[in-house]
């Protein structure tokens, strides 16, 4: 029995120890789980529920059995599904498992999901098992499947009509197939949701109908006496039978029977500057109804009075107008702008709203005295007055523009200009002669121009007795003439004044202008010709056409002096088109003034018998002259350096501006390109980035002004090659402010005649430095560079002395044969005597300095000795390094200005150097010890570049006090 018993328990035993390594070996985790490779779901937009086909299972052959016979096993959680990861970017959704040991798993959504923004989503995902023991070692996963799951649309939103509201024109009397369209979009992203599948007109009663397409037509013929606008209001269904979110408001308006007159004419046309000409009306055409019209003729006018002097022109001073125009020399102008060498116009109130024009206003209490010199006292050559004059209907006094009458004593006039019931009187005395008869004194124009408060150019011709007025370009001669007696001889010194007349015997103004007064300019000794006088009043913007040759001879073209104006007739209606759609504005100007130009077009029909048989009513527009690019002037260079008192002394005199560069650059925005992978066309982030461009235009002024004290020409100058300026069409002017350079040139001639000019200083002894500033300009001040200063030091030198003891003699200052241009930074060394010796304190100072030095070389010189013997004991434990001498709180200060007295013994000095050097090398022995033996050879403390270099040390005078 006990055998039997055995035995079974033998048995049993054994199943068990067999079904524990079964387990055993179940624990191992060899396989992959394994999923489908794709799957197809399906989700609603607002739902996170995902069904997917087929479900979402994963399976793991390591799956281990539950029982074994009659005993429970424990179950572990090798070939469990322990998850699912999903792979990609910004994925809004999860994969769940629902049941660990079957590996069910669902796929939901985490985040609202919006079909309008993406309609279909496609990812990977992939299972991983609960790998071996409790840690979960060996995870195994299984390989990546594809999901493609799409959202499908829940109908959210309503119809919205592109348009805020629809309008549309038609002629009474026809029934029209289509009136115009009206459209309504859907922003839900199905195909059943997102369409319009009806509209309708709300308003009731009413002659139309609209379709399915959105195409609105009239059911009967409309009539303008009886309804002239029709208002409908009209909404839209899309498939799933939403009504629009808002209705809309559709304007049909009925027009009469056709009238003859212009069609497609643009009323606003934008003109950007540097673009050349611009078709004004490029789809414009007449419409004559059949009506039995001859003769077409249309006056086109563009409206510039607005802008400057009565149109856009280049607001250089009038100097540099006249010579661009070729105007000979010998002009002077009496209103320049306010400068240091013109300042006789600063008081006066100017209009600085048209970009630099220089204009200047008198209201009649207001008046300047030129200063004696600038015009001759007498004209008796022949001699041109040229100004630009607006003036308006005023009192009945004499108003002067320009006056030359006795200084003191009495009240004579010699020569005066001025306006008296909007006539312009010229009064011209003569000097006394021999012949007391009467001779031409007052000159009278009876003109429009004086007083319509218009600008307009006058030009004065005077040869005597002949005198020729140009206004605008066009010649007037006068209607009374009368004479007077010659002035009688006097001693009486004159005043030239502008804006009224100065009062001699009163010591007072009178007769004062009022008005606004440009560009008076006196030129003596030659009359200006016509050519000249029509360029300065030459419009730099106007109306231009381009004629085609096969039109030409079918239409008459005429235009008005400042092509303001321009007149097209014909009787060909198809060529009279082809000419208006060729019209275009032009303005020339690389910088124009910005704004609104007004257009007016008058037409005038005429039928068989050469009357006026329609009227049409005027066309108005305008054309906007955008705002230019402006450009930024930037001068650069050396800005500071230092040259020997000898180059300031010399003929030539030292260059300020050797290396100057001027150039202009304009800043545009560009938009950035978006590459074709970074999103879509319209993607929100793409940001304007911002360019540079250089470009090249002329400048008109250019000055150099001292800063500090004012230049001093008892000994100082600032000169420039006279003949070089005037070569390239230049002006120069000087004082003792500086130096100006005036005239419109390029840039480049502008550099070439900077890089000239020298500074002179012939007394240099107390001079430590000079600082100047050159700006530039264009356009009278419109355009302004940037304060370019420099600043200019003088170094100062004396005689060598050769000494036994350069400790016991006071030291003079090395004569820097060799090296007189080198840059010192500032450094001021001043001498006021060539050969004699330094100050008395300096030289203690300098003496103290240098029993300092040999103080503490002697110091150093024992601190290394001793790191040397400490360090000696410790070179096997590897502390070499801690023999360096710390001279960090040593400052060593090397006297430049002694000399040695043999060239040849410092070569030897430096062979010697050389030598030990090597044996340092060969020794291994540091730079500390290198020095202290030189120190106990005798040889003066240097480095291993001294020798090379002694002409290059310059002595720290920071601290000196003189």
């Amino acid at each position: 029995m006990l055998f039997r018993g055995n035995k079974q328990f033998a048995s049993v035993v054994g199943v068990v120890l067999g079904l524990l390594c079964a387990v055993e070996a179940a624990k191992v985790n060899k396989h992959k789980p394994w999923i489908d490779t794709t799957y197809h779901g399906i989700v609603t937009e607002n739902d996170d529920k995902v069904l997917l086909d087929p479900p979402l299972i994963a399976l793991d052959k390591d799956a281990p059995l539950r029982y074994a016979e009659s005993f429970e096993v424990t179950f572990t959680k090798e070939g469990e599904i322990c998850g699912f990861r999903i792979h990609g970017q910004n994925v809004p959704f999860e994969a769940v498992v629902l049941d660990k040991s079957t590996g069910e798993g669902v796929i939901r959504a985490k985040e609202k999901l919006d079909c309008e923004l993406q309609k279909d989503h496609t990812f990977t995902i992939q299972a991983y098992d609960c790998g071996e023991g409790p840690d979960g070692a060996n995870m195994k996963k299984s390989h990546k499947a594809t999901v493609h799951i799409q959202v499908n649309d829940v109908n959210e939103y309503s119809p919205v009509f592109k348009d805020k509201s629809y309008k549309a024109t038609v002629i009474e009397g026809k029934k029209y197939d289509s009136i115009l369209k009206v459209e309504a979009v859907d922003a839900d992203c199905s195909f059943q949701f997102s369409q319009i599948c009806n509209y309708e007109i709300v308003t009731p009663d009413v002659p139309f109908t609209i379709d399915k397409e959105g195409y609105i037509k009239n059911t009967e013929k409309l009539n303008y006496s009886k309804e002239r606008m029709y208002k409908l209001t009209v909404t839209a269904y899309d498939c799933g039978k939403n009504r629009a979110s808002e209705d809309v408001l559709v304007k049909i308006s009925i027009k009469p029977t056709c009238k003859p007159g212009w069609q497609g004419f643009n009323k606003r046309i934008e003109y950007e500057p540097g673009t050349g000409s611009l078709a004004l009306f490029p789809s414009m055409h007449v419409e004559t109804c059949d009506e039995p019209i001859t003769s077409i003729q249309a006056i086109i006018e563009l409206e510039t009075n607005h802008i400057g002097k009565g149109c856009d022109r280049d607001t250089y001073s009038e100097k540099s107008l006249h010579k661009l125009c070729g105007a000979s020399s010998g002009t002077v102008e009496l209103l320049p702008a306010p400068s240091s060498s013109a300042n006789w116009t600063v008081g006066l109130p100017t209009d600085n709203g048209h970009d630099s024009d220089q204009v200047f206003e008198f209201n009649g209490t207001q008046a300047v005295r030129v200063p004696e010199g600038v015009v001759s006292s007498s004209l008796k050559e022949p001699f041109t007055v040229s100004v630009w004059v607006r003036h308006g209907p005023g009192a009945h006094d004499k108003e002067t523009i320009l006056c030359n009458s006795d200084k003191t004593e009495m009240n004579r006039h010699h020569y005066s200009l001025y306006v008296h019931n909007c006539r312009l009187i010229l009064l011209l005395r003569q000097d006394p002669t021999e012949s007391e008869n009467y001779k031409p004194a007052e000159f009278h124009w009876k003109l429009d121009q004086v007083c319509d408060k218009e600008w307009h150019h006058y030009v004065l011709n005077v040869d005597f007795p002949s005198v020729s007025l140009f206004v605008d370009g066009t010649t007037f001669e006068p209607f009374l003439v009368t004479e007077d007696y010659p002035l009688h001889s006097s001693k009486i010194s004159t005043q030239l004044t502008i804006g009224a007349c100065w009062q001699g015997g009163s010591a007072r103004m009178s007769q004062f202008f009022r008005g606004n007064l440009a560009g008076l300019m006196i030129r003596s000794g030659k009359l200006e010709n016509k050519k000249v006088i029509d360029c300065l009043y030459t419009c730099k913007e106007g109306l231009d056409v381009q004629l085609p040759e096969e039109v030409a001879s079918a239409v008459k073209v005429e235009f008005n002096p400042n092509q303001s104006s321009l007149t097209v007739e014909g009787s060909d209606f198809e060529a009279f088109d082809k000419v208006m759609q060729h019209v275009s504005y032009l303005n020339s100007r690389q910088f124009p003034t910005p704004g609104i130009r007004h257009l007016r077009i008058s037409t005038t029909f005429k039928c068989f018998n050469e009357e006026v048989c329609i009227s049409v009513p005027e066309a108005e527009g305008y054309v906007m002259v955008l705002q230019p690019e402006e450009p930024k002037i930037s001068l650069s260079g050396i800005d500071h350096f230092a040259r020997g008192a000898a180059e300031f002394e010399s003929p030539e005199g030292v260059t300020l501006f050797p290396e100057l560069r001027i150039v202009s650059t304009i800043t545009r925005e560009v938009e950035a390109e978006a590459e074709a992978t970074e999103g879509p066309e319209d993607d929100p982030t793409v940001q304007e980035t911002v360019v540079s461009e250089e470009i090249m235009h002329n400048l008109d002024t250019c000055e150099v002004s001292a800063l500090g004290d004012e230049l001093d020409s008892e000994h100082e100058s600032l000169d420039v090659d006279l003949g070089q300026v005037q070569q390239r069409g230049l002006e120069m002017t000087s004082s003792n402010l500086g130096l100006v350079i005036t005239g419109v040139n390029t840039m480049a001639n502008y550099e070439q005649v900077l890089h000239l000019i020298r500074y002179k200083n012939w007394h240099t002894e107390a001079l430590f430095d000079r600082k100047f500033k050159l700006v530039c300009s264009e356009l009278n001040g419109r355009y302004i560079s940037n304060d370019f200063k420099v600043e200019v030091n003088v170094i100062h030198t004396a005689n060598p002395m050769d000494h036994a003891n350069n400790a016991m003699v006071q030291p003079q200052f090395i004569n820097p044969v060799h090296h007189s241009s080198v840059d010192l930074s500032g450094h001021n060394l001043v001498n006021a005597h060539h050969a004699s010796v330094v100050p008395s304190a300096a030289t203690v100072v300098i003496v103290v300095c240098v029993s300092f030095l040999v103080f503490m070389i002697i110091l150093g010189v024992f601190r290394i000795r001793a790191a040397h013997q400490r360090t000696m004991g410790d070179q096997e434990n590897g502390k070499e390094n801690e023999m360096d001498w710390d001279d960090s709180a040593l400052t060593i200060t090397v006297n430049p200005m002694e000399t040695y007295e043999d060239q040849h013994s410092s070569e030897e000095e430096e062979e010697e150097e050389e030598e030990s050097e090597d044996g340092e090398e060969e020794d291994d022995i540091t730079s500390a010890e290198s020095e202290s033996s030189e120190d106990e050879e005798g040889a003066e403390p240097e480095d291993q570049q001294g020798a090379s270099r002694q002409q290059q040390l310059e002595w720290d005078d920071s601290t000196l006090t003189y």
